[in-house]
């Protein structure tokens, strides 16, 4: 063995031992439901109806920008795409390759002197990354704690012109919300607040249009920068920004993500305008999304005994360690059920789980089915 890649093998090894070694599942869907996906609405399972459309209506979409947006005039759709997203949010937009390039971006440009980022604990790892690439000063508060959020204003709002508090709308581990009202409310008392909201796992799925969390609660105009997706309910690829023009343009000239990175092939681009088109009226399903939730939810909660904190399409299902969770997502999968276990360092140690992500598509009987697998599989997992 080369003795020059020892620590790498300890590393592996001891993942291993631990039970949180990961690999790439299976591309296979025929065995199961899927549980694990973030195709709420089911529009990646029907890519194929939206094909003839795409070649009809964008037939000169290619599939390579060739360079990053700075350096290709392959951008027509991609504008096309800024545009109708600025229409909805009436704000400039700017599209990202995913929503980790948006948030690294975003994160580290606006990293500059005299700026405070005030993070939820839980808030996604890339994020994290982004504070670190921008060398930012930022502090992190619990989750959903507002009375530690404003404290911590309250002692730094004069050492700093800007404060940026950074949360998620829906958060992904635990499929709970971000007290959005309550952070709104504290602009009146602190002028230098900026509100960074992550929709990543919101946008299409919440609000009267699938805007968002801030549509729902008729706060768009009180956040300053929103973060959406288009990778997960809207089957498509990318990641966008909406911001005040100054902002955007400060991402355009200083953002290392968008700067370097070649752009989205315009067909990710035109498929995306299909599918924010489509997702504006679909009502329907992110209705029948919230009743699927509601019934999971209260089914496991019968079951665990427990409250379940998720407020979303998104529900947790805590096994307190990362063996329980791989043997039980192994138990589901033997079911019929594909949903994969989470584990540290994607949640704290003890809190490791299986997550249950749902989509529109799923049937009443799905769900009763997998309730009734987990009635059945879990005593020994919880009891042990």
């Amino acid at each position: 063995m080369n003795k020059s890649l020892d620590v790498y093998y300890e590393i592996m090894g001891k993942l291993r031992d631990e039970g949180r070694l990961r690999s790439i599942p299976e591309s296979d869907r025929s065995y199961a439901i899927d549980l694990s996906s973030n195709d709420y609405l089911g529009l990646a399972a029907r890519e194929d109806e939206f094909d003839k459309e795409l070649s009809e209506r964008f037939p000169d979409a290619g599939f390579t920008s060739a360079a990053s947006r700075l350096l290709s005039r392959r951008g027509k759709y991609h504008a096309q795409l800024e545009q109708l997203i600025s229409s909805l949010f009436h704000r400039k937009a700017l599209i990202f390759n995913s929503g980790y390039h948006a948030n690294v971006g975003t994160i580290s440009s606006l990293a500059q002197r005299s700026t405070l980022f005030l993070c939820d604990k839980c808030i996604h790892a890339s994020v994290i990354d982004g504070l670190a690439v921008g060398k930012a000063e930022f502090k992190r508060f619990p989750h959903n704690d507002i009375a530690r959020l404003e404290k911590i204003l309250a002692k730094e709002s004069e050492s700093y012109r800007r404060i940026i508090v950074v949360v998620e709308s829906i958060y992904s581990m635990d499929g709970d919300l971000a007290p959005l009202e309550k952070i709104v409310k504290l602009k009146e008392k602190y002028p230098e607040l900026i509100i960074y909201l992550d929709e990543a796992h919101a946008f299409g799925v919440r609000g009267e249009k699938g805007l968002g969390l801030a549509e729902e609660l008729g706060l768009t105009d009180q956040v300053d920068i929103i973060v959406g997706t288009l990778g997960k309910a809207l089957a498509s690829a990318g990641a966008f920004v909406v911001a005040s023009d100054i902002i955007i343009d400060l991402l355009i000239n200083t953002s290392r993500p968008f700067i370097f990175s070649t752009s989205l092939p315009p067909v990710c681009a035109a498929r995306s305008i299909i599918m924010i088109e489509k997702m504006l009226s679909m009502n329907n399903e992110r209705k029948r999304l919230s009743t699927l939730s509601g019934n999971l939810r209260c089914g496991i909660e019968k079951i665990t005994g427990k409250q379940n904190n998720s407020e979303s399409q998104i529900i947790p299902l805590t096994t307190g360690d990362a063996e329980s969770a791989v043997k039980l997502a192994s138990e589901l999968r033997a079911n019929g059920f594909d949903a994969l276990p989470i584990r540290r360092p994607t949640v704290p140690p003890g809190t490791e789980r299986i997550r249950f992500s749902l989509n529109s598509s799923l049937r009443d009987d799905d769900i009763s089915s997998l309730l009734s697998t987990l009635e059945t599989l879990l005593p020994k997992f919880l009891n042990k």
